[in-house]
């Protein structure tokens, strides 16, 4: 298994390479055989117009399908990927063809058959790409089995979700801290991988060091300062190596070019949209004649309170007994609510608060005043979140859920604030895209909550978990 593991990413960028290949191997055959291509192009210097026009499709299949995250075949869902392909297969040839459109200055569906052809062809060779693929992986990498060291918090929503990807991990054994380091690190050394819990750092430093002496695979929970310590920016100017955090947030040409970003995707996103809101606009009133929006305070940077626009999801009068957050089955969610809860769709006039400078399309979810205060009580850094404007998707958004804990979307957010680039957030807009309909991510927290449990401390560790 270890000497085989050394072959993992050459595996994987052998694979990638074969699937980019393939496809533009089939937009060339289309190309030359299905275009007028001599028209398009001329004559003159014909053979570098064709390369050049093959290569680029290349780049752009490259592109989507990092975007998309569609070549993260051992890393993510069967399904996942599926989800991701078709999306870059469908955008990359919509660019595409919009690109050979404006080279030969053709009217845009004249020439689209071909193109619509291509397309099909590819997704089917994209599909049996995945399953493929995913077949030699399982066989050359089965689920790794590891072992797990947690302390007095409650390992237990980290346990679900790791066991959740039976594909990757089998959680062989569960072991308290308490039961002291000697023992520990002995029952590390008959297992391929360790999960370390959140624990404290003198403990988990050991066992870090200790893994990386014997060569053992770990996994650690970070805690808010690794997430800092993993953006920071080396400095060599003397013999004693050390690390520089800025800790500003995004600088005034990343806020600049954000902000452009933000309005062109908005104004475009609302002229396209315009059929959608008219619609459900209908529907909202329709149900119960109550007011179509709801505006509601949210916090932005710098702890700065506005009002967010929301498509009504909630009956009238909802809230008179206070803030809540929206519970798992709630019966205040109305049946045109429930749908655009769902899909996304009852955030969607948000954008209006992204042209107004509010928000941004990407950065943490807005939270309630009220709300981030109970949390601050318990996690006195809930309020670095606003280092930057709040977004309409987010880090967290796409790698959590709705009723993830307050203390992981931090993490997430975080993580999101100290690794800052426009091309994370060209990734995270198009990661949304694909977890629109997925139902987990909208899952309201449970019955017994006012708001989403802070720490996972909050439930007391039984210490039987790891017998």
């Amino acid at each position: 298994m270890v000497r085989r593991e050394r072959y993992k990413r050459l595996i994987m960028f052998l694979a990638s390479v074969m699937v980019i290949g393939i496809q533009t191997m089939n937009f060339a055959y289309v190309w030359f055989t299905q275009y007028n291509y001599k028209e398009v192009i001329g004559s003159l210097y014909w053979r570098r117009g064709h390369w050049a026009l093959i290569l680029l499709y290349a780049f752009i299949v490259f592109v989507m399908s990092k975007l998309f995250g569609a070549l993260k075949v051992g890393y993510m869902r069967v399904l996942d990927v599926i989800i991701s392909q078709i999306l870059s297969v469908l955008c990359t040839n919509v660019v595409a063809y919009i690109q050979l459109a404006l080279i030969g200055r053709w009217k845009f569906l004249t020439h689209i058959q071909p193109m619509l052809r291509l397309t099909a062809v590819n997704l089917v060779i994209v599909l049996l790409w995945v399953v493929f693929v995913r077949w030699i992986y399982v066989r050359i990498y089965p689920p790794r089995q590891v072992i797990m060291i947690y302390d007095s918090r409650n390992p237990e929503k980290l346990l679900k979700n790791i066991s959740s990807r039976e594909d990757k991990y089998v959680i062989s054994e569960a072991v308290y801290l308490g039961r002291g380091m000697d023992y520990i690190k002995e029952r590390i050394l008959k297992y391929q991988g360790v999960i370390i819990g959140d624990m404290p750092s003198h403990e988990r430093n050991l066992l870090v060091k200790y893994c990386f002496e014997k060569n053992i695979r770990c996994y650690c929970s970070p805690k808010i300062s690794d997430i800092m310590i993993m953006s920071s920016e080396k400095i060599h100017m003397f013999d004693t190596p050390l690390l520089l955090f800025r800790n500003r947030g995004l600088t005034v040409e990343q806020q600049v070019m954000k902000r452009v970003f933000d309005l062109v995707c908005s104004i475009l996103g609302l002229v396209i949209l315009s059929p959608v809101f008219v619609l459900i606009a209908l529907l909202v009133k329709g149900y119960d004649r109550g007011p179509v929006f709801y505006r509601q305070e949210r916090l932005t940077r710098d702890g700065r309170i506005f009002y967010v626009f929301n498509f009504r999801c909630l009956r009238v009068d909802s809230e008179k007994g206070g803030a809540r957050l929206a519970m798992k089955n709630d019966s205040r969610i109305t049946p045109v609510g429930r749908v655009l809860r769902n899909i996304h769709f009852d955030e969607l006039p948000q954008l209006f608060n992204i042209i107004r400078g509010d928000m941004s399309l990407v950065g943490p979810r807005p939270e309630r005043p009220e709300i981030a205060a109970q949390y601050e009580k318990e996690i006195p850094e809930f309020s670095y979140r606003l280092k930057v404007k709040a977004g309409l998707t987010g880090y967290a958004q796409v790698y959590g859920k709705y009723n993830t804990t307050p203390y992981d979307k931090l993490k997430l957010d975080l993580t999101y604030i100290e690794n800052y680039s426009f091309f994370l957030d060209l990734q995270l807009i198009a990661t949304t895209v694909k977890i629109l309909f997925q139902k987990e991510n909208t899952e309201g927290v449970e019955q017994w909550q006012v708001t989403a449990a802070t720490k996972e401390s909050d439930v007391k560790q039984t210490k039987e978990c790891g017998k």
